[in-house]
């Protein structure tokens, strides 16, 4: 960046004394020697800043690319000496260098926002051996592994803290400021820093599965999958570049053919044109354009996987949600125990805790928190997990059957009196003989309302909630938050097809997106227009099938992330519309001979500049 500057800078100056010269005659020099002088001058202003663009496009002719910027500007500015208009080819290939850096600094400070990212990547881990410390590299570090995290050190590996209490910074995972408070039996993320105290942790994946690492790819591969726009920026300008040079030959030859006019003329014409027909403008603001809303995105907790899902968040107009862990804390706690007389309260919570002792599901979790003590996996002899109804175990000899009135119906248990209270029912029975149940709640995320209304602020025409809770709960849940479409008590394969019947009711032009965070999302948040994975305590399976991840774990970032979205695309037309507007006007205005080279400078350059500039704007998100 320096050394350009520095090359337009002496060129400039070397350049404005060649003009100098030329208009005041300061040491009274003969006319001819003077005018050596000058084009001496200009030819020196021109290879200081043009040097480099003259070699690629040689370089680039033997390896078969003819027509780019390169060759378009190097054409032109020879063609311009070839017919004496020295300062205009000094001019063009100085102010596409000014364009050039320009470009180069606004492609600068939007990697920034991205490459503070890159400051998540640890650098060692302590590795607790025999009750010493060594320094490691994350990646030598096991499962199992107990590290030492000791205070203003990052968190290098994934794990769950067995020692201490600190404040952490997730700052660089999620953009939020606040620290937030760790203690013992806490998962901890790879990538937050360590505040205060000194955490011992036990490492549970590797630093290839960790979120530093996965956060890290998702990053760096998101310029590589483009949006349409993108795409149609490359197709246009592989077309329209010869077009272009095959029309400036035209009206370099034709026309004093037939009109018997002065072919100096005309050839200055035809290389004008060709000044203003470069596309710099597109090819350079479009991408950053879009990579500057990456990093924006990026910087409030949003990772966006590639520019196409940025812009097809822009078009979203139905949002469906998932549940729990999404709308609701997915944190399940234990509220009422309602025993049958032939059985405890305490006996019902254990066989229950035992019966559930396989499955990682936050129902089943719960369950075994409320019961508190540790689970003999000898007292288990099988253990059966039923999708969408629960859990048949034999414990101690006895079929215990854990789950919603269908597995009950499903054992034979047809008269049950179905709960009518707020929350999830766990109904428990012993050799197929009813034994009361458990009654689980969920709580809505104190962000969820305001992600509704901030959605429907933003142009969201439809919210829909799929989940496979009861019809009571979902309900509830509706009450809460104003949704516009529930659906309950559904399996993850009704989930799919649920989806498939809003994807075929919906316009073509109208986007989808779903919002999940469970292991049985993944298929939803694939099959979806756009998937948004919840990251902070989401499954890796949805973190992987979704496009977006909100590492905040706040639905309401969802409206950001749309807003994000809208602005950049709002940006990319602005520079595509402004762009092709004057290139075109000041083209025809070229080729009937009433553009200057000076003018073809402006709408080349002056607009890559302005378009440039305008694109820094897609950084800048309230």
């Amino acid at each position: 960046m320096k050394k350009r500057l520095i090359k337009i800078v002496i060129s400039a100056i070397i350049f404005l004394i060649a003009i100098c010269i030329g208009k005041f005659n300061f040491i009274n020099l003969d006319e001819n020697i003077l005018s050596i002088i000058q084009i001496v001058l200009y030819v020196l202003s021109y290879l200081i800043v043009g040097f480099e663009i003259v070699k690629k496009a040689v370089i680039n002719i033997f390896h078969g690319e003819l027509f780019d910027e390169n060759f378009l500007m190097s054409i032109a500015t020879i063609g311009a000496f070839a017919i004496q208009e020295f300062p205009e080819a000094v001019a063009v290939m100085l102010f596409y260098q000014v364009g050039e850096y320009f470009q180069s600094y606004a492609v600068k400070k939007s990697r920034k926002s991205i490459a503070s990212l890159m400051d998540i990547r640890p650098d060692y881990a302590n590795l607790k051996v025999n009750g010493n410390i060594e320094k490691k590299s994350p990646e030598e570090v096991k499962i199992g592994d107990t590290i030492v995290i000791k205070p203003g050190e990052k968190v290098p590996l994934d794990g769950v803290v067995i020692d201490g209490n600190s404040m952490l910074d997730t700052s660089a995972l999620t953009g939020e400021s606040v620290p937030r408070e760790i203690k013992v039996n806490d998962k901890i993320l790879s990538g937050c820093i360590n505040v205060n105290g000194v955490l011992e942790v036990k490492v549970e994946k590797e630093f290839g599965e960790s979120t530093v690492s996965k956060i890290l790819d998702l990053v760096e591969n998101a310029t590589n999958k483009k949006a349409k726009t993108e795409n149609f920026i490359t197709k246009f300008s592989k077309y329209y570049t010869p077009i272009v040079v095959f029309l400036a030959l035209l009206i370099a030859f034709i026309p004093p053919m037939v009109t018997k006019t002065d072919m100096l003329e005309w050839v200055y014409r035809a290389l004008t044109f060709l000044v203003v027909s470069c596309p710099c403008a597109l090819v350079i603001s479009v991408p950053l354009s879009f990579f500057s809303g990456i990093g924006a995105a990026s910087k409030k907790g949003i990772l966006v996987k590639g520019s196409n899902y940025l812009e097809l968040l822009s078009k979203t107009e139905i949002a469906v949600f998932d549940k729990t862990g999404t709308l609701t804390e997915g944190v399940f706690e234990v509220q009422k125990i309602a025993n049958e007389k032939e059985i405890t309260k305490e006996e019902l919570l254990e066989l229950a805790a035992y019966c559930e002792s396989y499955s990682n599901h936050p129902i089943s979790s719960s369950i075994q928190k409320a019961y508190g003590k540790e689970i003999d996996k000898n007292r288990i002899e099988d253990s059966k997990e039923f999708s969408g109804k629960g859990i048949i175990s034999k414990i101690d000899n006895k079929e215990i059957a854990c789950g919603n009135i269908k597995l009950m119906e499903t054992i034979g248990l047809k008269n049950i009196n179905q709960v009518d209270e707020i929350g999830t029912a766990v109904y428990v029975a012993i050799g197929k003989q009813y034994a009361g149940y458990i009654l689980i709640s969920d709580k809505i995320k104190e962000d969820s309302r305001k992600a509704i209304q901030e959605l429907k602020k933003v142009g969201i025409q439809k919210t829909v909630m799929l989940t496979g809770d009861n019809k009571d709960v979902a309900e509830k849940v509706n009450q809460e938050l104003k949704l516009d479409e529930v659906y309950s008590e559904l399996l993850p394969v009704d989930k799919v097809n649920k989806l498939e019947e809003l994807l075929k009711n919906k316009n073509e032009d109208t986007k989808l997106a779903f919002i999940g965070d469970g292991i049985n999302d993944a298929p939803v948040l694939a099959r979806a227009d756009i998937g948004i994975a919840m990251g902070g305590l989401g499954s890796d399976a949805a973190i992987e099938a979704a496009d977006i991840v909100i590492m905040t774990d706040e639905p309401s970032k969802i409206a950001t992330a749309i807003k994000i979205s809208r602005k950049t695309l709002k940006i990319v037309y602005q520079n595509i519309s402004f762009a092709l507007i004057v290139k075109i006007g000041v083209l025809i205005l070229s080729a009937f001979g009433l553009a200057s080279m000076w003018a073809a400078v402006f709408a080349d350059v002056g607009v890559t500049v302005l378009a440039v500039l305008n694109s820094f704007r897609a950084l800048k998100q309230n």
